[in-house]
């Protein structure tokens, strides 16, 4: 963004570092950060115009401003060990989800006992009870991810409350082509609610005792770039030089040093970290292969709205079986609205719809006919984004495994959200993974 485009550093034609950082979202930011302090001379590439990534806001001159996707960071974050400044610029919010369900109600996320089991029925819910006796008994073998889910809470229940329909939404392919390997990962809520004892509990409105929770926070109103912003300040004062809106062109190796070229210079250093898709990486250097892995492509609706909205939730998942959005966030709700109107942001993977134009017409729809936004709603903008994360086909994961060890086997340590092929939820989760893999990549060192 424009503040971290004004504080980044000039850079001549060819200059020397001890190590290239590709990217400047997240892993990036964190590794320039843990290497810099160790005492190594770090610049950061990205062909952004600002650091943060896919953390990306847009602006409209009415006083709207919308992310792309829903980010919301915890004030004990891993993240701050590097960065307190950021603690600061945060907003604290009290964030509520919901979702949408098939059955056309806005109820709990992720699941429901009242309206997912109980609404059921009597019949429902002998078809829920054999589906997961069904499941237990004879369906143990699992090779993807609806066979996860399917034998936690059976067939019926795995339909009846969307779950089915949200995860080819969010993965942006069926559920019988999602590795197992990732659902095992990310969806192990789904085993913890579908234990008898957590199932009881919830039943009973019992909760466990819990510790004091973290703040839930957010950007600052103007936007990331006011975020981010003391963060190049912190890492130029470390010696990390920023090379944003970077084309690149080329990477080739000379003995122990790199050079990459870009479209106005070069740089030089005796180590590079990859944080950008793999593909990309793979696309710079010369003769590493191709894994041929696939991105989602996510398009974001800016709307504004007056009226009625239909839910008091600030964050909406569609679990129905129609419509083509996923997720819906209010920044309103955090922010305050603009006069007499609420803001908010819709994703959408695209897919069935494949531009910004489609998108809105299928919101528009879907949201009627379930009686949301009933009141004057206009499109204030929209942005389309590729790459967003990884889509995790079957066998996804050992073709990523063999392009990043092909990738340092060229000398290119690939880590993170896009060059670890790891799908990370939160600031927190991809803090934790890049210290710890910057640690086992100072242990491999000689």
């Amino acid at each position: 963004m424009d503040a971290a485009s004004e504080l980044s550093s000039p850079i001549s034609a060819v200059q020397q570092f001890d190590v290239i950082v590709l990217g400047g979202g997240i892993s990036g930011l964190v590794a320039a950060s843990i290497l810099s302090t160790q005492g190594s001379r770090v610049v950061v590439v990205d062909d952004y115009d600002h650091v943060g990534g896919n953390h990306m806001d847009w602006s409209s001159s009415e006083g709207y401003t919308f992310d792309v996707g829903s980010l919301i960071f915890q004030d004990d974050s891993p993240l701050l060990r590097h960065f307190p400044e950021l603690l600061a610029h945060y907003v604290p919010i009290n964030p509520t989800w919901g979702r949408l369900n098939p059955q056309g109600k806005i109820t709990a996320y992720p699941i429901s006992i009242r309206d997912d089991i109980l609404a059921a029925g009597p019949v429902g819910l002998v078809r829920i009870f054999v589906s997961v006796l069904y499941a237990r008994i004879f369906c143990r073998r699992m090779s993807n991810a609806w066979d996860f889910a399917r034998f936690w809470i059976g067939g019926y229940l795995l339909h009846r409350s969307g779950l089915e329909t949200y995860m080819q939404r969010f993965y942006g392919i069926a559920p019988q082509e999602i590795d197992l390997d990732l659902a095992r990962k990310r969806m192990l809520w789904i085993s913890e609610y579908a234990s008898a004892i957590n199932l009881l509990r919830r039943a009973l409105k019992r909760k466990r005792t819990q510790a004091p929770t973290n703040r839930q926070m957010a950007r600052p109103k103007e936007g990331f770039s006011a975020l981010y912003s003391s963060v190049v300040a912190k890492l130029e004062s470390q010696g990390v030089v920023f090379r944003l809106s970077a084309t690149m062109h080329q990477i080739q190796k000379s003995g122990t040093r790199f050079h990459l070229s870009l479209a106005d210079g070069g740089l030089e250093a005796g180590r590079i970290v990859s944080t950008i898709p793999i593909g990309m990486s793979e696309r710079l250097c010369e003769n590493v292969g191709t894994s041929e892995l696939t991105t989602i492509t996510l398009i974001t609706l800016y709307f504004s709205f007056s009226g009625e909205r239909g839910f008091p939730q600030s964050i909406i998942y569609n679990f129905s079986h129609d419509g083509s959005w996923k997720r819906l966030t209010v920044y309103s709700d955090f922010y305050g609205p603009v006069g007499d109107r609420e803001y908010f942001a819709v994703e959408v993977i695209a897919g069935a719809v494949t531009s910004a134009e489609q998108a809105e017409v299928d919101f528009r729809h879907h949201s009627g006919s379930n009686r949301l936004f009933r009141g004057d709603l206009k499109l204030e903008g929209s942005h389309v984004l590729t790459n967003a994360y990884p889509i995790y086909r079957k066998g996804a994961a050992r073709k990523a495994a063999d392009a990043i060890a092909r990738l340092r086997a060229f000398g290119i340590d690939s880590i993170g959200r896009q060059g670890a092929f790891n799908y990370q939820p939160t600031a927190r989760v991809s803090t934790i993974d890049v210290e710890r893999e910057i640690g086992e990549l100072q242990q491999q060192a000689p």
